[in-house]
């Protein structure tokens, strides 16, 4: 879920809304305080077998998964992360989708180029997908979305939705009577809307035959590594975490360490004030060969503190270790300039999120980290 992205497109309207929640009262029911985390629940043995098994390949030995992408706007580490993962597990045929030709411009930052687009996948693989990812999206609503997905389950597909992506799922009728959860800003108004899903709380993942649902933006990272552990065992995900820098992909969790707080609204409106003075350009360098999980959780993270936008540097694409290409932004005069870490891509996050704090301050910080859904090690690290 990006909030930056929906309070900065709304402006001033935001400015309003918060002020018109606050002379109505509304904002004194607002906690004052993020409680602690506590220690998540242990999954059983029998739970966790029975997830695993909830995510075994539905038809190839080796798999095809499909990551689709509104090309009007799609979540930056929800549809980069999962990609980056499984195409380096190499134990699946991975491809990155736009609904349309052309580039899928992703929120809160980035271009990317996808391999193909949807119609070119279905005359590829007329039987179908094995999994299929749903990123958030711009407009949860996109029919040609929603037809693909709904096309890919009716063939066996098991379809995986990462934080908002539960919001594509739901408009498209596929969590009806299923168990699920999702980013903690969205789950409850979904869980209303359909009265027969069940929210699961306190899981970062959720299979329940066929429907894969994760919370926010950051379980990209376990719910890919569980799927590699489902196919390819255990053994080569275990291996594959301590590559990207992953200590697990447990999904325990608590789902009420994360809401929104007094002072979070108090942030966001100062961010936003500030940002209209001067917004800064944070520019990400990267070249031929990053890793596509670094260059996502690093842009992605800039892109969310109200003040800053993210943007990668130079003028040619930019061509990632998967093979995927990042298009820069040719014009940009970066204001500052991150670079990535050289070795287990995971740790972009808290590369970041570090750089945030030390630029605007840690109640921005800790607020990234609360759109992320990611507590500290949250990712699995």
């Amino acid at each position: 879920m990006n909030l930056a992205f929906q309070f900065v497109r709304f402006g001033v309207l935001a400015v309003v809304t918060v002020a018109l929640l606050f002379v109505a009262g509304v904002f004194a029911f607002i906690p004052g305080e993020r409680r602690a985390a506590a220690a998540p629940a242990v999954i059983s043995a029998d739970e966790a077998a029975a997830t695993l098994a909830a995510l075994k390949p539905p038809m190839r030995a080796r798999p095809v998964v499909a990551l689709v992408g509104a090309s009007g706007g799609t979540e930056t580490t929800d549809y980069l992360v999962p990609y980056g993962v499984l195409k380096r597990s190499g134990v699946a045929d991975v491809f990155a989708l736009g609904t349309k030709s052309g580039p899928v411009s992703l929120m809160p930052a980035l271009t990317v180029v996808p391999d193909a687009t949807t119609a070119e996948f279905v005359r590829r693989y007329p039987d179908g997908a094995d999994y299929v990812i749903v990123p958030a999206l711009h407009d949860p609503t996109d029919v040609d979305v929603r037809d693909f997905i709904r096309a890919q389950a009716a063939r066996g597909a098991t379809i995986v939705s990462i934080c908002d992506g539960t919001l594509v799922m739901a408009n498209a009728g596929l969590l009806d009577g299923h168990n699920a959860t999702g980013h903690w800003f969205h789950i409850d108004g979904v869980a209303a809307a359909h009265p027969t899903m069940h929210r699961v709380r306190d899981r970062r993942y959720v299979a329940d035959r066929g429907i894969v649902t994760t919370t926010g933006v950051s379980a990209s990272v376990p719910v890919s590594l569980a799927l590699v552990e489902a196919i390819g065992g255990r053994e080569r995900a275990t291996a594959l975490a301590q590559e990207i820098g992953a200590r697990g992909w447990s999904a325990e969790h608590d789902s009420g360490a994360f809401h929104l707080i007094r002072d979070d609204v108090w942030m966001i409106l100062g961010n936003l004030f500030l940002g209209l003075i001067h917004g800064e350009t944070i520019g990400v360098r990267a070249t031929d060969g990053a890793d596509v999980i670094a260059v996502a959780f690093m842009a992605d993270s800039y892109g969310r503190t109200f003040r800053s936008r993210a943007v990668v540097l130079g003028s040619a694409p930019v061509r990632t270790a998967e093979g995927l290409q990042i298009l820069p932004d040719a014009g940009a005069t970066p204001d500052v300039v991150v670079d990535l870490p050289r070795d287990q891509p995971a740790f972009a996050l808290d590369s970041a999120l570090a750089g945030i704090k030390a630029r605007y301050g840690g109640a921005t910080s800790a607020f990234v980290r609360v759109q992320l859904e990611d507590r500290g090690h949250a990712t699995g690290r």
